[in-house]
């Protein structure tokens, strides 16, 4: 920082914001902290009083703070997102269309470690609709060594470290187990719930199946759901540990490569996911989906409804904020269990 001659400024930073006061018409920042001082501010910075100027000065090797956070951006900018214009030193990206928005956590925690710049990001692995916000990018002073920059694009890779999914799965089977819905006694209020929640991805539930508690007939039920072919299958109930409760067996006898049976998440434990050899999800859904806001399908369905497959570590991962706190009025997934 300097003190320099207004006249002298020309291509220089300003280091804090300068107030113009026009009696009865404006008095706010008539130049931003930040601003490139360019030949026609001279005269308005004169008519201000400001003959002698606090400035960065732009030496090779330093970039302005602009320049620095588009170079940020373009580390983050994948397909399916639209970029800000810059406002003191800080870009932003927004998607373009609803999906899956996904962060490469290794590699975004690489370029924030080097000093002087950050990287900031809303939470991966959950769903965002057009518009939505997806990370701001700046450095903290208002000039910076492009050896910083340079270090951070080392850091990064040659892929972005967003990426933005569109839906991809447009059709479900839904199976709904147990004896007393299948006979009429209790009317299937699982169902619907599921549909709702589909809904909100773009996914129709094409089958449904009331085979009632036997484990040959939710087999059975499955293979029929399975003829259909749809993208994803879902059997609702009969997930515990009693004895009468045979849905996973029966999901286990159709031949899935079983992912989990299980899951660090609360409510929504006794979740089972499944793939089939061509790809196709099918997972056993805890009773607690049914009546529950939020739960661990709300978890994983964004990345199944992209369809990207969960493993193992996936699920493991959910442990670190899967319990949900019960809020008397509930708010996700502007919550800790939505992140």
């Amino acid at each position: 920082m300097k003190l320099i001659k207004t006249e002298e400024a020309v291509g220089h930073v300003l280091c804090h914001d300068l107030t113009q006061i026009i009696p009865g018409q404006f008095k706010g920042a008539r130049f931003r902290k930040g601003h490139v001082v360019t030949e026609a501010d001279l005269p308005v910075l004169l008519s201000m009083g400001k003959e002698k100027l606090y400035v960065w000065e732009l030496e090779p090797g330093m970039l302005h703070e602009n320049d620095a956070a588009a170079r940020l951006v373009r580390l983050c900018k994948g397909p399916g997102m639209a970029e800000s214009e810059v406002r003191e030193g800080k870009i932003e990206l927004k998607a373009e269309f609803d999906g899956l928005f996904r962060v490469d956590t290794a590699r975004l925690g690489a370029v924030n470690a080097i000093d002087e710049l950050m990287i900031a990001t809303r939470r991966g692995n959950t769903a965002v609709r057009a518009g939505d916000k997806l990370c701001g990018t700046r450095v903290i002073p208002l000039v910076i060594r492009e050896e910083k920059l340079r270090a951070a694009e080392a850091a990064a890779g040659d892929r972005p470290l967003l990426e933005l999914l569109p839906w991809k799965l447009r059709s479900a089977a839904v199976v709904t187990t147990g004896g007393e819905v299948a006979k009429g006694l209790v009317q299937d209020a699982f169902t619907p719930v599921l549909a709702e929640k589909l809904k909100a991805y773009g996914i129709e539930i094409i089958y449904h199946s009331l085979p009632g508690d036997e484990p040959a007939a939710v087999r059975a039920a499955i293979e029929a759901a399975r003829a259909v072919r749809p993208d994803l299958i879902l059997c609702t109930g009969g997930m515990s540990v009693d004895p009468d409760d045979n849905t996973p067996g029966a999901i286990k006898a159709t031949g899935p490569r079983i992912v989990s049976y299980g899951a660090p998440v609360l409510p929504g434990a006794m979740l089972l996911l499944a793939y089939y050899e061509d790809g196709t999800p099918i997972l056993g859904l805890p009773g607690c989906v049914m009546y529950a806001k939020a739960t661990v399908f709300d978890r994983i369905l964004p990345r199944v409804a992209a369809g990207v497959e969960l493993s193992k570590a996936d699920l493991v991962a959910l442990g670190e904020g899967g319990l949900c706190l019960g809020c008397e009025t509930c708010h996700y997934p502007i919550c800790p269990f939505g992140g």
